[in-house]
């Protein structure tokens, strides 16, 4: 294993002293620093798109993802704590904790698919979870069914 010179330390520097100054944050050690880092990715999980449903982990800026994510994980794991449970359950509990009703969250749909996805009847879907995520500021994979997902 080599040593990093000087030099190359200095390229370093500038380079996340650049990165820094674009991304408006070094870690997320704040609410600001976390919405940041969250729309940081969202931003490169659009421009890596190479199909509508999947990002391309060729891209360039797809490894700067293998960083971010386990950064924000860490911080919603210390900040944004949520038991495990069935996602229908978690909807729940997001919603009593920002005191919700069943029209208050339209990402999911009108009153009675709302009502169905809590009843464990309807399953939510991929926009529905971005959408979710997104408002409550948590990890999309609270709202996968483990079921589902294992299939």
């Amino acid at each position: 294993m080599g040593t990093m010179t000087t030099a190359a330390l200095k390229r370093v520097a500038l380079g996340f002293e650049a990165f820094r100054n674009a991304a408006g944050f070094g870690a997320i050690r704040n609410e600001a620093d976390y919405d940041r880092a969250l729309a940081l990715v969202e931003a490169i999980m659009t421009a890596t798109r190479d199909k509508p449903e999947r990002e391309d982990a060729g891209h360039p800026l797809a490894a700067l993802l293998d960083l971010l994510v386990p950064a924000i994980n860490e911080y919603e794991a210390a900040h944004h704590p949520i038991p495990q449970s069935a996602p229908h359950e978690v909807l729940a509990y997001l919603m009593e904790s920002h005191q919700l009703r069943q029209a208050d969250v339209p990402e999911v749909g009108n009153q009675s698919v709302v009502s169905q996805v809590l009843s464990g009847k309807r399953r939510l879907n991929a926009r529905q979870i971005a959408a979710l995520a997104r408002r409550f500021k948590v990890s999309a994979d609270l709202f996968v069914d483990e079921v589902r997902a294992a299939a």
